[in-house]
């Protein structure tokens, strides 16, 4: 389906001009006016609409705020041969997406208008996105309950509400960008964006253009003007994962940026004001990156407010299993596949892995293992070869004690541990799964269908499960 263009002008001539340069790629609809531009757009599904700013006695800038405050706005491009500053300040303010000046360069237009509409579907696969972390991915999202990951959750629901600069670091696939959608959702601002930014993905000059965006003609390749990405976070969060990647010329402008809330676009010398939060990722230590004149001081100071150090999953062990029920249960829903349980000696694996790719490697392995089962149980042989690999070192039994945990121990119950102190896997597995479904039972008050979705398991699995326990008649584990 080709992509809805409403072309809005009061000359006939530029009107057909515009419709036979561009009907090739796009179904177009023409108005001369204001009141035939509003009637297409109520009635139509127009993605981008193009309009001058002097429609006749109408103000196309009229038309833009009209066409915007629609259920579903269009993106705005505003032609004019009345070119200056303060127009397109004031274009920008009101949402305009691109502003060109007649006479029009045609091919200078279909590339304003393919960049446009590139973002109208960037925009709404990231609201799609964005609808679906807003469901996931919010404090609550951050599983577990061990001693290391506690201190996380609590600074993430004390710093959020503050417009405080936050500074994440911890090893690759720790969950860093979870963190900062979390502080972002748990915000002041919510509704608003939240824009991220992979700086170790750019070279210094696109990083420098993504970041404050570019004038047209800045540099070579530069044929129209870009926002960058403080503006489009304006009144939002914007999200500087691996900031130790970027240059110090770049950092010079981001010290600004973050302090002054204040841009400069590339190949402009007109300061533009912004409301944006920053909270920045690293993997790096940045402290050591100063100290060996790699990375600007000052910046580390202003980005360094509040840290957050995100923990190894090695660190969490008692983490796993929760994790592991949580990944299941999202990648067989993903998957279209029948809701997955994990055998006990496949979770043995998973229990005794170091875990080097941290909780992003848990959800491939998961992932894996869904994908791999034709069955409604995963087993050792559906996941990867290298987690059994005798290469690797297996973890002491005091790691994997209290794995089971769904909350804080409770008083009286067994902590898993044989009277000599050292349990075999069988004991230990039997003993951790009767742990997790005690504590279930209790936090729903033995009603077992609710244990049953806390546990990520059938009711029928829990049925035989508590008949192989006899507790079969219980409706509690006191």
């Amino acid at each position: 389906m080709q992509p809805t263009l409403l072309l809005v002008d009061d000359e006939k001539h530029t009107r057909d001009g515009l419709r036979l340069a561009l009907e090739d790629n796009h179904d177009i609809f023409v108005a001369a006016d204001r009141q035939a531009a509003l009637e297409i757009l109520r009635n139509e599904k127009i993605d981008l609409m193009v309009t001058d700013l002097r429609l006749g006695t109408d103000d196309g800038l009229t038309l833009v705020d009209d066409a915007l405050a629609l259920a579903a706005p269009p993106l705005c491009i505003l032609m004019t041969a009345y070119g200056s500053e303060a127009v397109a300040v004031e274009a920008m303010k009101r949402g305009v997406h691109e502003y060109v000046t007649k006479p029009l360069n045609i091919d200078e237009l279909e590339i304003l208008i393919k960049r446009a509409l590139h973002t109208r579907q960037v925009e709404e696969e990231n609201i799609t996105l964005k609808q679906q972390v807003d469901r996931s991915f919010n404090v609550s999202s951050i599983i577990g309950s061990s001693e290391a990951i506690r201190p996380v959750i609590e600074t993430i629901e004390q710093v959020a509400p503050s417009r405080a600069t936050v500074l994440i670091d911890g090893e690759s696939g720790t969950g860093k960008e979870l963190a900062a959608r979390a502080i972002h959702n748990l915000s002041g601002r919510p509704k608003a964006k939240l824009v991220t930014v992979h700086c170790a993905a750019l070279s210094p000059q696109l990083l420098e253009s993504e970041l404050f965006g570019h004038e047209r003609g800045s540099f070579t390749g530069a044929s129209g003007k870009r926002v960058g990405r403080f503006e489009l976070a304006h009144g939002g969060t914007l999200f500087l994962d691996e900031i130790g990647e970027v240059d110090h010329n770049t950092q010079v402008k981001l010290l600004r940026a973050i302090g002054e809330q204040t841009i400069e676009r590339v190949g402009s010398n007109t300061p533009i004001q912004v409301d944006v939060r920053v909270i920045a990722a690293t993997n790096r230590n940045l402290r050591a990156m100063v100290e060996a004149g790699d990375f600007r001081e000052d910046l580390f100071f202003r980005l360094n407010v509040v840290r957050i150090t995100m923990p190894p999953l090695r660190n969490r062990r008692e983490d796993i299993i929760p994790l592991t029920h949580y990944f299941l249960k999202e990648v067989a829903e993903e998957n279209n596949k029948p809701f997955k349980e994990i055998l006990p000696e496949a979770l043995q694996l998973l229990l005794n892995y170091r875990w080097p790719g941290n909780v992003r490697e848990l959800h491939t392995v998961i992932e894996h293992g869904v994908v791999m089962s034709n069955t409604d149980q995963i087993t050792s042989q559906n996941l990867p070869d290298y987690l059994s690999s005798p290469s690797l070192p297996a973890q002491t039994n005091h790691q994997t004690e209290n794995t089971a945990a769904i909350s804080p121990p409770l008083s009286g119950v067994d902590t898993m541990k044989s009277a000599a102190g050292a349990p075999t896997n069988d004991l230990n597995i039997q003993r951790m799964e009767e742990h997790l479904i005690r504590e279930a039972l209790i936090r729903t008050d033995g009603n077992r269908t609710a244990a049953a979705e806390l546990l990520g398991l059938s009711r029928r699995t829990l049925q035989r499960k508590l008949s192989e326990m006899g507790l079969v008649k219980s409706r509690s584990a006191g």
